[in-house]
């Protein structure tokens, strides 16, 4: 089975995750699309999550009802920061029998190179970019890389947890049951120590 690898902080899922996560599913020989949650961003400052297993929790109830869809929590066992390299390489260990391919956004594949290991993620990996509001994403040569143009929203999870913190309304940003979810549980509600 192939399956898509969709890392990412989640901090929360929104709509705009989930709309890029189906499209890759109807528009590529994906059979599932798998949301790696990132307990830490080697990119972000910590103190901006929420804590990893409260996303994971969010991210679950987002995508309960899609049978091609599963919550990982496989880099809260591996060493942090969370470097994709080694997630490929614990991942390709434990489930052999499986390809793997990478869903990333335009402004990740323009840092691509940053990232440890990223030329040789680039040589044997699978990778689907989709384009992000306002960046270009210029060609490449290398043949397992796909370029999408998804549809977008401009959604973005930063402005959802500002908007909570402001007491205003998140609903249709995210699935209905995220939006009770982060009510209920009173996330976001602190000020963001980082700013």
């Amino acid at each position: 089975m192939k399956i898509g690898l969709y890392f990412g902080s989640f901090n929360p899922v929104h709509n705009g995750h989930l709309i890029i996560a189906q499209h890759l599913l109807n528009e590529t020989d994906l059979s599932q699309v798998w949301f790696i949650v990132s307990p830490q961003n080697p990119f972000k400052p910590q103190k901006q999550l929420l804590n990893e297993y409260d996303r994971l929790h969010l991210v679950k109830l987002a995508i309960e009802r899609s049978a091609k869809m599963k919550a990982s929590d496989i880099e809260f066992r591996l060493p942090k920061p969370s470097y994709t390299i080694n997630t490929l390489a614990y991942l390709k260990e434990k489930y052999p029998q499986h390809e793997f391919a990478i869903i990333i956004g335009g402004d990740s594949w323009q840092n691509l190179g940053q990232w440890k290991n990223g030329d040789q993620i680039m040589q044997q990996y699978p990778i689907y970019v989709y384009q992000r509001p306002g960046m270009q994403t210029t060609a490449t040569l290398l043949p397992n890389v796909t370029f999408l143009k998804a549809p977008l929203l401009e959604i973005s999870a930063t402005h959802i947890r500002e908007l909570v913190l402001e007491g205003k309304s998140i609903r249709y940003l995210v699935p209905e049951i995220v939006c009770d979810e982060i009510e209920k549980a009173g996330y976001y509600k602190l000020k963001d120590p980082t700013k």
